[in-house]
């Protein structure tokens, strides 16, 4: 399959809602991201009284990805499920192996089985499965349904749904992983250091207008990472800076400043998940004892973040 862009922004939407009308309603699972509050929007129109959404609370999860999904719930009348879906007491997860988006998404797509018989829906796009995601496999194990992938919608469609939603907000939204994805592979996840991460990356997008920045915990010393053009407009002032930011909220640390590249915190072999892995079905489940705590408002328009 590949990504319908020849296909005009009303086509393209009638493909994803003959999908999701062939689905039937579903639980979306949303991070915050364009491609699943997009998806979110469309499938909640489409079944209003049947559709659940679902977002996780966790210290990988951005305060303002969370702000973001419940000005969604409040703006387009979500019975939106906060779940807390307990990753950070997965030793498993905590390690950062090479599979730990593996372990995050199974405590996911088990917190939220454990709170409907719907089946699951994500956010996964046609170009997300290009990249190594281990996620996929756990979305395999839980029968969670793409419909990204069934109606051949890769990111730049997905931006372009937004655009013509008119949700202007994130039609352009740069892509923002969760924060544990910026600890190199194997140093342990701490949620400290996640907090300092989220610190030191709204501060510089406030301070340079990056569209892209990441601040990167690596087994040498932190590593920030900015868009190209930025990077080379910068001053020996603003490099000075940078690293008196990054040295304020890890003291001896070494500081490098770089060009970004996606995923360079992942050290290990890049196998693909296959295609026929994220191609699944679903199926009735019964909720799960002693499932991870929920939380239901309609609408969310406030969330501590725990």
């Amino acid at each position: 399959m590949t990504d319908r862009d020849q296909l005009g922004d009303h086509d393209r939407l009638d493909a994803l809602r003959r999908h999701l009308r062939q689905m039937g309603p579903g639980a979306i699972a949303v991070s915050g991201g364009v491609d699943s509050l997009t998806l979110a929007v469309v499938a909640h129109r489409l079944h209003p009284e049947r559709t659940e959404i679902f977002h996780a609370l966790s210290p990988a999860v951005p305060p303002e990805a969370t702000e973001r999904v419940s000005g969604y719930a409040s703006r387009e009348d979500w019975t939106l499920r906060l779940v807390d879906a307990g990753e950070f007491g997965d030793d498993d997860y905590l390690r950062n192996p090479v599979q730990r988006c593996y372990f995050c998404k199974r405590h996911l797509y088990h917190s939220i089985a454990s709170h409907t018989r719907l089946p699951i829906m994500s956010g996964t796009n046609l170009d997300d499965l290009d990249d190594f995601r281990p996620g996929l496999r756990a979305a395999a194990d839980h029968r969670v349904l793409h419909p990204y992938v069934e109606a051949g919608i890769g990111k730049t469609s997905v931006r372009r749904l937004a655009a013509s939603l008119g949700l202007v907000d994130i039609a352009e939204l740069p892509a923002q992983p969760c924060l544990s994805s910026r600890v190199e592979t194997g140093i342990r996840i701490d949620p400290d250091s996640l907090r300092r991460v989220n610190r030191i990356e709204r501060e510089l997008t406030a301070a340079l207008g990056s569209p892209v920045i990441r601040c990167r915990v690596r087994h040498d010393g932190i590593a920030i990472e900015l868009d190209g053009a930025v990077l080379r407009s910068l001053t020996d002032t603003d490099r000075t800076g940078i690293r008196q930011r990054v040295t304020a909220a890890w003291p001896g640390q070494s500081v490098v400043i770089t060009e970004y590249r996606r995923g360079s915190a992942f050290l290990g072999p890049p196998v693909k998940t296959s295609v026929q892995e994220a191609a699944i079905t679903s199926g009735d489940r019964a909720p799960a004892a002693g499932g991870p705590r929920v939380t239901a408002t309609r609408p969310v328009t406030h969330v501590e973040q725990p």
